[in-house]
């Protein structure tokens, strides 16, 4: 009989939360870094993340400034411990949710600027009458459509509530 650890089944978690947060444009190793920090649910040093991860401290170094950086971790301080601790902020749904809808929020209203400065082109061209810009009309309309629900619908996941 084959059984798995307590060890085994963190790090398949780790594993697997972490591909979902790279989803977001987080690296690998700052995805596996922060997921085993929310999992621990304790401060750690940068010598116990690399040591459970299998990473050089100077690799975890990078990631812990970067994660800090998104305001996914923060460093602690403990009374009689010399070296810098940090622990993963744990409102992490509000955080990433907060963090990623104003991201797409940006760089949807930048495209849509973009694609509306195109439409103006478009009906100023002129030869717009002709099929070939009839149907470049039609998908970017369909484009600023796309945009137009994408923002309604990221504006709709209010995590303040």
């Amino acid at each position: 009989m084959n059984v798995t650890t307590v060890e085994d089944i963190s790090n398949k978690i780790i594993i697997e939360f972490a591909k979902t947060i790279e989803m977001f444009g987080m690296a690998p190793l700052e995805a596996r870094l922060f997921v085993y920090l929310y999992l621990k649910n304790k401060p750690q040093t940068l010598d116990e993340m690399g040591a459970a991860l299998g990473k050089s401290k100077t690799s975890m170094s990078t990631s812990i400034r970067s994660l800090s950086g998104a305001n996914l971790v923060t460093r602690v301080w403990r009374k009689g411990v010399r070296k810098d601790l940090y622990e993963a902020n744990h409102q992490i749904f509000k955080t990433f949710m907060n963090n990623y809808i104003n991201k797409w929020l940006d760089a949807s209203a930048h495209q849509m600027d973009a694609l509306e400065t195109i439409q103006q082109e478009l009906h100023e061209h002129p030869n717009r009458k002709t099929s070939d810009l009839n149907e470049l009309s039609d998908y970017l309309n369909q484009m600023i459509d796309f945009h137009i629900q994408l923002r309604e619908s990221f504006r709709q996941l209010n995590v303040d509530d």
